[in-house]
């Protein structure tokens, strides 16, 4: 929404007024407003990008809903819903997820959250041989191998030069599994650092510079 335009908005949340377009009447309403976004308003706030003054009157009752990769099992739950639902409607008859594929998919990031894990469940039901759902030929590729940085390096017929790009992946994702196990706790005895063996402020650094921040 243009910042001039979330400014009438405003108006009309605090007023409860506003004038038509094209008349020069003004009209009273009395409305309850749900809003729903995907960023992040503090920041957009700061950056100049959204109304200070709009985002306090928004922010009543916030109801946050994290990302599918912080929802821990409800990836296993949906998984096997969406797979019933597609084996369903496809007529095709398939075994569940076996405790292999439950792990990959609790361990992925789904940048795409329920949404991307709805195709990939969708996906393997097309492609099941067998009556095996194939999850190697449903994950996307890139990601996966950045999943499984260690079973990626043991699958390489031969020595592989990696770029600083894909090495800095790998460790990103590697700090993220770590930090997502630990409940993003960073320090401590069963924080994210210990599971790394690395010092808490080295693995603060490190997320820094990879710019790991955690989801709001």
């Amino acid at each position: 929404m243009p910042f001039d335009l979330q400014g009438k908005l405003l108006r009309v949340l605090q007023e409860g007024e506003f004038e038509p377009v094209g008349s020069s009447h003004t009209k009273k309403v009395n409305v309850r407003v749900l809003a729903a976004t995907n960023r992040d308003l503090q920041k957009e706030v700061q950056e100049g990008k959204f109304h200070e003054d709009l985002y306090y009157r928004l922010n009543v009752f916030p109801i946050h809903l994290p990302p599918l990769r912080e929802r821990g099992e409800d990836v296993v739950m949906l998984a096997n819903t969406f797979v019933q639902h597609f084996a369903q409607r496809m007529g095709r008859d398939v075994a569940p997820l076996s405790p292999d594929s439950l792990r990959r998919l609790t361990t992925y990031h789904w940048p795409g959250n329920v949404r991307e894990l709805q195709n990939v469940i969708e996906r393997a039901v097309i492609t099941a041989q067998n009556g095996q759902l194939n999850l190697d030929r449903a994950l996307p590729d890139v990601e996966e191998k950045l999943s499984s940085p260690h079973e990626s390096f043991k699958q390489e017929a031969a020595p592989c030069i990696r770029t600083i790009q894909e090495l800095e992946g790998f460790e990103r994702q590697n700090i993220l599994l770590a930090l997502e196990q630990s409940g993003w706790k960073v320090s401590g005895e069963k924080g994210a650092a210990k599971l790394l063996g690395i010092n808490s402020s080295t693995l603060t650094s490190r997320m820094k510079a990879l710019g790991i921040t955690r989801s709001r």
